[in-house]
């Protein structure tokens, strides 16, 4: 469950560029509420979490999108990304604690809105878990 945590703080942590470059996604800075809920398969009973922050978002934070918005973990390895003005599409790889974490997301960038999703299935010590994660952001105003 921490690779998705971590994920979802991680594009949440920054989702917004400038208009200026060619793989700079369409976002606005200004002052962003992220929503997200993650859905959890598997053996195991674990109720739907969600969460939801706010955050500003600086041209600085839009103008490093890819940095910004996958952050490698220890035992992550980032297999491949791909970002332009309309989204951003990532694999990664997490093992660590006795267990591997395979790691699809995808980011909508809409302007003064963004959503996307993250999937993940990992293996751990007590069996197999796979976890769906939506993510829907909005532009609130000035920071």
């Amino acid at each position: 469950m921490l690779p998705v945590l971590l994920l979802s703080l991680a594009l949440f942590a920054s989702s917004t560029p400038l208009l200026a470059q060619e793989d700079t996604p369409n976002l606005m800075p200004g002052l962003w509420v992220f929503d997200s809920v993650t859905r959890v398969e598997g053996d195991l009973p674990i109720p739907d979490q969600s969460e939801s922050h706010q955050e500003c978002l600086t041209e600085a934070d839009i103008a490093d999108a890819r940095r910004s918005l996958v952050h490698e973990q220890d035992g992550c390895e980032l297999i491949e990304s791909m970002i332009d003005q309309e989204q951003m599409d990532y694999r990664m790889v997490c093992r660590g604690g006795g267990g591997e974490a395979s790691i699809n997301g995808t980011l909508r960038f809409l302007g003064e809105r963004a959503e996307g999703r993250v999937d993940v299935d990992t293996t751990t010590p007590m069996g197999a878990l796979r976890m769906h994660t939506t993510i829907e952001a909005r532009r609130l105003g000035e920071c």
